[in-house]
Protein backbone atom coordinates (compact mmCIF):
# COMPACT_ATOMS: atom_id res chain seq x y z
CA UNK A 1 0.00 0.00 0.00
CA UNK A 2 1.20 3.51 -0.80
CA UNK A 3 0.42 5.22 2.49
CA UNK A 4 0.35 8.67 0.94
CA UNK A 5 -2.09 7.99 -1.89
CA UNK A 6 -4.31 5.19 -0.54
CA UNK A 7 -5.49 6.93 2.63
CA UNK A 8 -6.47 10.40 3.79
CA UNK A 9 -5.27 9.63 7.33
CA UNK A 10 -2.40 12.09 6.90
CA UNK A 11 -4.38 14.82 5.16
CA UNK A 12 -5.70 18.01 6.84
CA UNK A 13 -9.29 17.96 8.03
CA UNK A 14 -11.73 20.43 9.58
CA UNK A 15 -13.21 19.17 12.85
CA UNK A 16 -15.29 21.41 15.08
CA UNK A 17 -13.65 24.84 15.19
CA UNK A 18 -10.24 23.49 14.22
CA UNK A 19 -8.30 22.71 11.07
CA UNK A 20 -6.21 19.69 11.99
CA UNK A 21 -3.02 18.73 10.18
CA UNK A 22 -4.10 15.08 9.96
CA UNK A 23 -6.66 12.62 11.28
CA UNK A 24 -4.40 11.09 13.94
CA UNK A 25 -5.21 11.86 17.58
CA UNK A 26 -2.96 11.37 20.58
CA UNK A 27 -5.09 9.70 23.23
CA UNK A 28 -5.17 10.96 26.82
CA UNK A 29 -2.36 9.11 28.58
CA UNK A 30 -2.07 9.29 32.35
CA UNK A 31 1.66 9.34 33.12
CA UNK A 32 1.71 10.40 36.81
CA UNK A 33 4.67 12.75 36.51
CA UNK A 34 3.18 16.01 37.81
CA UNK A 35 4.48 16.19 41.36
CA UNK A 36 3.95 19.79 42.46
CA UNK A 37 0.31 20.44 43.50
CA UNK A 38 -0.92 19.29 40.11
CA UNK A 39 1.06 21.99 38.31
CA UNK A 40 2.61 20.97 34.96
CA UNK A 41 5.99 22.42 34.07
CA UNK A 42 8.82 22.34 31.54
CA UNK A 43 8.98 18.54 31.54
CA UNK A 44 5.35 18.28 30.43
CA UNK A 45 5.85 21.09 27.91
CA UNK A 46 8.69 19.14 26.31
CA UNK A 47 6.70 15.89 26.31
CA UNK A 48 3.65 17.32 24.57
CA UNK A 49 5.66 19.48 22.16
CA UNK A 50 7.54 16.37 21.00
CA UNK A 51 4.17 14.92 19.93
CA UNK A 52 2.71 18.07 18.35
CA UNK A 53 2.64 16.50 14.88
CA UNK A 54 -0.53 14.66 15.89
CA UNK A 55 -3.59 16.27 14.32
CA UNK A 56 -5.02 16.67 17.81
CA UNK A 57 -3.58 15.99 21.26
CA UNK A 58 -5.98 15.13 24.07
CA UNK A 59 -4.20 15.91 27.32
CA UNK A 60 -3.80 13.38 30.08
CA UNK A 61 -6.88 13.25 32.31
CA UNK A 62 -6.82 16.43 34.39
CA UNK A 63 -8.52 16.87 37.76
CA UNK A 64 -11.28 19.49 37.82
CA UNK A 65 -11.05 19.93 41.60
CA UNK A 66 -9.26 18.54 44.68
CA UNK A 67 -12.24 16.22 45.16
CA UNK A 68 -11.91 14.91 41.60
CA UNK A 69 -8.43 13.47 42.19
CA UNK A 70 -7.98 9.71 42.23
CA UNK A 71 -4.31 9.07 41.51
CA UNK A 72 -1.08 10.60 42.80
CA UNK A 73 0.99 12.93 40.63
CA UNK A 74 -1.80 13.81 38.21
CA UNK A 75 -2.36 17.41 37.01
CA UNK A 76 -5.19 19.76 37.85
CA UNK A 77 -6.91 22.62 36.06
CA UNK A 78 -8.57 24.63 38.82
CA UNK A 79 -5.92 26.97 40.30
CA UNK A 80 -4.02 29.97 38.92
CA UNK A 81 -0.73 28.11 39.31
CA UNK A 82 -2.07 25.18 37.30
CA UNK A 83 -3.30 27.55 34.59
CA UNK A 84 0.19 29.05 34.31
CA UNK A 85 1.76 25.59 34.27
CA UNK A 86 -0.49 24.40 31.48
CA UNK A 87 0.18 27.62 29.55
CA UNK A 88 3.78 26.42 29.15
CA UNK A 89 2.42 23.23 27.60
CA UNK A 90 -0.08 24.82 25.24
CA UNK A 91 2.45 27.43 24.10
CA UNK A 92 4.95 24.67 23.33
CA UNK A 93 2.41 22.64 21.37
CA UNK A 94 1.26 25.68 19.41
CA UNK A 95 4.88 26.55 18.62
CA UNK A 96 5.04 23.10 16.99
CA UNK A 97 1.88 23.91 14.97
CA UNK A 98 -0.16 21.45 17.02
CA UNK A 99 -3.60 21.51 18.62
CA UNK A 100 -4.33 20.37 22.18
CA UNK A 101 -7.50 19.99 24.24
CA UNK A 102 -7.72 19.43 27.99
CA UNK A 103 -9.52 16.33 29.24
CA UNK A 104 -11.66 17.29 32.25
CA UNK A 105 -11.74 14.54 34.90
CA UNK A 106 -13.52 13.71 38.13
CA UNK A 107 -12.80 10.14 39.25
CA UNK A 108 -15.77 9.84 41.60
CA UNK A 109 -15.53 6.70 43.70
CA UNK A 110 -12.18 5.48 42.37
CA UNK A 111 -9.96 7.33 44.84
CA UNK A 112 -8.57 7.07 48.37
CA UNK A 113 -8.87 9.31 51.45
CA UNK A 114 -5.15 10.12 51.25
CA UNK A 115 -5.84 11.77 47.88
CA UNK A 116 -8.94 13.65 49.05
CA UNK A 117 -9.21 17.03 50.86
CA UNK A 118 -9.02 16.56 54.64
CA UNK A 119 -8.75 12.79 54.21
CA UNK A 120 -12.43 12.43 53.40
CA UNK A 121 -14.01 9.52 51.57
CA UNK A 122 -14.32 9.71 47.78
CA UNK A 123 -17.78 10.59 46.47
CA UNK A 124 -20.04 8.71 44.09
CA UNK A 125 -23.68 8.44 43.08
CA UNK A 126 -24.15 5.52 45.50
CA UNK A 127 -22.23 3.77 48.28
CA UNK A 128 -20.99 0.92 46.09
CA UNK A 129 -17.32 0.02 46.43
CA UNK A 130 -15.32 -0.71 43.29
CA UNK A 131 -12.80 -3.50 43.15
CA UNK A 132 -9.13 -2.64 42.94
CA UNK A 133 -6.37 -0.38 44.19
CA UNK A 134 -5.39 3.14 43.28
CA UNK A 135 -1.96 4.74 43.12
CA UNK A 136 -1.26 7.05 46.07
CA UNK A 137 1.87 8.81 47.27
CA UNK A 138 2.24 5.90 49.72
CA UNK A 139 1.95 3.30 46.97
CA UNK A 140 -1.07 1.31 45.84
CA UNK A 141 -3.96 1.27 48.31
CA UNK A 142 -7.37 -0.36 48.32
CA UNK A 143 -10.23 1.83 47.12
CA UNK A 144 -12.83 2.19 49.91
CA UNK A 145 -16.61 2.33 49.78
CA UNK A 146 -17.44 5.89 48.67
CA UNK A 147 -19.78 8.40 50.22
CA UNK A 148 -22.95 8.98 48.17
CA UNK A 149 -23.39 12.58 47.08
CA UNK A 150 -26.32 14.46 48.55
CA UNK A 151 -28.67 15.90 45.92
CA UNK A 152 -27.84 19.41 47.13
CA UNK A 153 -24.12 18.80 46.45
CA UNK A 154 -24.51 18.00 42.77
CA UNK A 155 -24.82 21.58 41.46
CA UNK A 156 -21.37 22.23 42.95
CA UNK A 157 -19.98 19.34 40.90
CA UNK A 158 -21.38 20.95 37.76
CA UNK A 159 -19.73 24.22 38.78
CA UNK A 160 -16.40 22.42 39.22
CA UNK A 161 -16.60 21.39 35.57
CA UNK A 162 -17.60 24.89 34.50
CA UNK A 163 -14.71 26.43 36.44
CA UNK A 164 -12.22 23.92 35.05
CA UNK A 165 -13.43 24.61 31.51
CA UNK A 166 -12.85 28.33 32.02
CA UNK A 167 -9.41 27.63 33.47
CA UNK A 168 -8.53 25.51 30.43
CA UNK A 169 -9.51 28.37 28.18
CA UNK A 170 -7.27 30.74 30.16
CA UNK A 171 -4.44 28.20 29.90
CA UNK A 172 -4.52 28.42 26.11
CA UNK A 173 -6.05 25.06 25.27
CA UNK A 174 -7.80 24.81 21.91
CA UNK A 175 -10.76 23.19 23.60
CA UNK A 176 -11.73 20.59 26.18
CA UNK A 177 -12.87 16.99 26.31
CA UNK A 178 -15.36 15.91 28.97
CA UNK A 179 -14.25 12.57 30.41
CA UNK A 180 -17.52 10.65 30.72
CA UNK A 181 -15.90 7.24 30.31
CA UNK A 182 -13.82 4.54 31.99
CA UNK A 183 -16.32 4.28 34.86
CA UNK A 184 -15.34 7.55 36.51
CA UNK A 185 -17.86 9.95 38.07
CA UNK A 186 -20.08 10.83 35.10
CA UNK A 187 -20.27 7.25 33.92
CA UNK A 188 -20.90 6.08 37.47
CA UNK A 189 -24.08 8.18 37.33
CA UNK A 190 -24.97 6.90 33.83
CA UNK A 191 -24.80 3.17 34.58
CA UNK A 192 -27.52 1.50 36.61
CA UNK A 193 -24.86 -0.87 37.98
CA UNK A 194 -23.27 1.99 39.94
CA UNK A 195 -26.22 4.34 40.38
CA UNK A 196 -28.89 3.23 42.88
CA UNK A 197 -30.22 6.70 43.65
CA UNK A 198 -33.90 7.54 44.05
CA UNK A 199 -33.71 11.29 43.38
CA UNK A 200 -33.70 13.15 40.05
CA UNK A 201 -30.22 11.78 39.31
CA UNK A 202 -31.15 8.10 39.65
CA UNK A 203 -33.63 5.53 38.48
CA UNK A 204 -34.62 5.89 34.83
CA UNK A 205 -32.31 6.66 31.92
CA UNK A 206 -33.28 10.33 31.77
CA UNK A 207 -32.31 10.78 35.41
CA UNK A 208 -29.07 8.82 35.25
CA UNK A 209 -27.83 10.80 32.25
CA UNK A 210 -28.93 14.12 33.76
CA UNK A 211 -25.57 14.97 35.38
CA UNK A 212 -23.56 14.28 32.23
CA UNK A 213 -25.87 16.52 30.20
CA UNK A 214 -25.79 19.28 32.81
CA UNK A 215 -22.00 19.14 32.69
CA UNK A 216 -21.99 19.32 28.89
CA UNK A 217 -24.27 22.36 29.03
CA UNK A 218 -22.05 24.07 31.61
CA UNK A 219 -18.83 23.37 29.73
CA UNK A 220 -20.14 24.42 26.31
CA UNK A 221 -21.49 27.62 27.86
CA UNK A 222 -18.09 28.31 29.41
CA UNK A 223 -16.52 28.03 25.95
CA UNK A 224 -19.30 29.96 24.21
CA UNK A 225 -20.09 27.10 21.82
CA UNK A 226 -19.89 23.34 21.60
CA UNK A 227 -17.54 23.31 18.61
CA UNK A 228 -14.48 23.34 20.88
CA UNK A 229 -15.85 20.69 23.25
CA UNK A 230 -15.71 16.92 22.83
CA UNK A 231 -16.91 14.08 25.02
CA UNK A 232 -15.50 10.63 25.69
CA UNK A 233 -17.77 7.62 26.27
CA UNK A 234 -16.98 3.95 26.93
CA UNK A 235 -20.24 1.98 26.82
CA UNK A 236 -18.66 -1.46 27.24
CA UNK A 237 -15.45 -0.95 29.22
CA UNK A 238 -15.29 -2.30 32.78
CA UNK A 239 -12.31 -0.14 33.81
CA UNK A 240 -11.83 1.57 37.18
CA UNK A 241 -12.58 -1.39 39.38
CA UNK A 242 -14.13 -3.93 36.99
CA UNK A 243 -17.37 -1.97 36.95
CA UNK A 244 -20.35 -3.92 35.57
CA UNK A 245 -21.92 -2.60 32.39
CA UNK A 246 -25.27 -0.87 32.30
CA UNK A 247 -28.11 -3.38 32.03
CA UNK A 248 -29.42 -1.73 28.84
CA UNK A 249 -26.36 -0.34 27.07
CA UNK A 250 -28.06 0.45 23.77
CA UNK A 251 -31.02 2.25 25.34
CA UNK A 252 -28.97 4.18 27.89
CA UNK A 253 -26.17 5.35 25.62
CA UNK A 254 -28.51 5.76 22.68
CA UNK A 255 -30.60 8.23 24.67
CA UNK A 256 -27.49 10.05 25.91
CA UNK A 257 -25.98 10.39 22.44
CA UNK A 258 -29.21 11.68 20.93
CA UNK A 259 -29.38 14.30 23.68
CA UNK A 260 -25.78 15.33 23.01
CA UNK A 261 -26.70 16.40 19.48
CA UNK A 262 -28.31 19.60 20.77
CA UNK A 263 -24.91 20.95 21.88
CA UNK A 264 -23.12 21.02 18.49
CA UNK A 265 -20.10 19.23 19.96
CA UNK A 266 -16.77 19.09 18.14
CA UNK A 267 -16.68 15.30 18.39
CA UNK A 268 -17.75 12.09 20.10
CA UNK A 269 -14.80 9.99 21.30
CA UNK A 270 -15.62 6.29 21.78
CA UNK A 271 -13.65 3.57 23.50
CA UNK A 272 -14.40 0.62 21.22
CA UNK A 273 -14.35 -2.33 23.60
CA UNK A 274 -12.61 -2.48 26.99
CA UNK A 275 -9.95 0.17 27.57
CA UNK A 276 -6.41 -1.18 27.22
CA UNK A 277 -7.74 -4.73 27.04
CA UNK A 278 -9.88 -5.92 24.14
CA UNK A 279 -11.86 -4.69 21.15
CA UNK A 280 -14.53 -7.33 21.81
CA UNK A 281 -18.06 -5.92 21.89
CA UNK A 282 -20.51 -8.01 23.94
CA UNK A 283 -23.92 -8.91 22.54
CA UNK A 284 -26.32 -7.23 21.97
CA UNK A 285 -24.32 -4.00 21.83
CA UNK A 286 -23.75 -2.44 18.39
CA UNK A 287 -21.33 0.46 18.69
CA UNK A 288 -21.77 1.45 15.06
CA UNK A 289 -25.49 1.93 15.64
CA UNK A 290 -24.71 4.11 18.64
CA UNK A 291 -22.07 6.03 16.70
CA UNK A 292 -24.57 6.65 13.87
CA UNK A 293 -26.90 8.44 16.28
CA UNK A 294 -24.34 11.22 16.75
CA UNK A 295 -24.62 14.03 14.21
CA UNK A 296 -21.01 15.19 14.39
CA UNK A 297 -17.44 13.90 13.95
CA UNK A 298 -16.43 10.62 15.55
CA UNK A 299 -13.08 9.63 17.11
CA UNK A 300 -12.36 5.89 17.27
CA UNK A 301 -10.12 4.55 20.02
CA UNK A 302 -8.77 1.31 21.49
CA UNK A 303 -5.85 -0.79 20.30
CA UNK A 304 -5.66 0.74 16.83
CA UNK A 305 -2.91 -0.34 14.44
CA UNK A 306 -2.00 1.52 11.26
CA UNK A 307 -3.80 -1.12 9.20
CA UNK A 308 -6.99 -0.82 11.25
CA UNK A 309 -6.82 2.97 10.99
CA UNK A 310 -6.52 2.76 7.20
CA UNK A 311 -9.48 0.39 7.13
CA UNK A 312 -11.85 2.63 9.10
CA UNK A 313 -10.95 5.57 6.89
CA UNK A 314 -11.53 3.54 3.73
CA UNK A 315 -14.91 2.54 5.13
CA UNK A 316 -15.53 6.05 6.50
CA UNK A 317 -16.56 4.64 9.88
CA UNK A 318 -14.44 7.11 11.87
CA UNK A 319 -13.40 10.68 11.18
CA UNK A 320 -10.33 10.58 13.45
CA UNK A 321 -8.33 7.70 14.92
CA UNK A 322 -6.82 7.76 18.41
CA UNK A 323 -3.49 6.14 19.24
CA UNK A 324 -2.43 5.79 22.87
CA UNK A 325 0.49 3.63 23.94
CA UNK A 326 2.31 3.96 20.57
CA UNK A 327 2.74 7.68 21.32
CA UNK A 328 4.67 6.90 24.53
CA UNK A 329 7.79 5.59 22.79
CA UNK A 330 7.22 7.23 19.39
CA UNK A 331 7.02 11.01 19.73
CA UNK A 332 7.00 11.25 15.93
CA UNK A 333 4.34 8.56 15.54
CA UNK A 334 2.68 10.34 12.62
CA UNK A 335 5.88 10.29 10.58
CA UNK A 336 6.56 6.67 11.50
CA UNK A 337 3.07 5.61 10.43
CA UNK A 338 3.39 7.61 7.21
CA UNK A 339 6.75 6.08 6.28
CA UNK A 340 6.04 2.59 7.56
CA UNK A 341 8.98 2.76 9.96
CA UNK A 342 9.22 0.32 12.83
CA UNK A 343 7.58 1.46 16.06
CA UNK A 344 9.41 1.47 19.37
CA UNK A 345 7.67 -0.18 22.32
CA UNK A 346 7.73 1.32 25.81
CA UNK A 347 8.06 -1.19 28.66
CA UNK A 348 5.25 -0.96 31.19
CA UNK A 349 7.56 0.19 33.97
CA UNK A 350 7.98 3.50 32.10
CA UNK A 351 4.26 4.23 31.78
CA UNK A 352 3.53 5.73 35.19
CA UNK A 353 5.61 7.86 37.55
CA UNK A 354 9.27 8.73 37.42
CA UNK A 355 11.14 11.51 35.65
CA UNK A 356 12.29 12.25 32.11
CA UNK A 357 13.44 8.66 31.60
CA UNK A 358 10.85 6.83 29.55
CA UNK A 359 8.98 10.12 29.13
CA UNK A 360 10.87 12.67 27.04
CA UNK A 361 13.98 10.69 26.08
CA UNK A 362 12.51 8.59 23.28
CA UNK A 363 14.34 9.35 20.01
CA UNK A 364 12.61 10.40 16.83
CA UNK A 365 13.51 9.02 13.40
CA UNK A 366 15.73 12.00 12.64
CA UNK A 367 17.56 11.93 15.99
CA UNK A 368 21.35 11.59 15.70
CA UNK A 369 22.40 7.97 16.01
CA UNK A 370 24.64 7.18 18.99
Amino acid sequence: MNRLTDTDLFQPVDIGAWQLANRIVMAPLTRCRVKNDGIPGPLQATYYAQRASAGLIISEATNISPQGRGYAYTPGIFTEAQIHGWRQVTDAVHAGQGKIVCQLWHVGRFSHPSLQPDGKLPVAPSAIAPEGDTFTEQGFQRVPTPRPLETAEIPAIVEQYRHAARCARQAGFDGVEIHSANCYLLEQFIRDSTNRRNDQYGGNIENRTRLALEVVEAVTTAWGDGNRVGIRLSPVTPSAGNTPLDSKVMATYGYLIEQLNQFNLAYLHFIEGATRDSRRIPDPVDLQKLRALFKGPYIANNRYSAELAYQVRRNDTADLVCFGRPFIANPDLVERLKSGAELADAPSETWYGGDARGYTDWPSLDSPQT
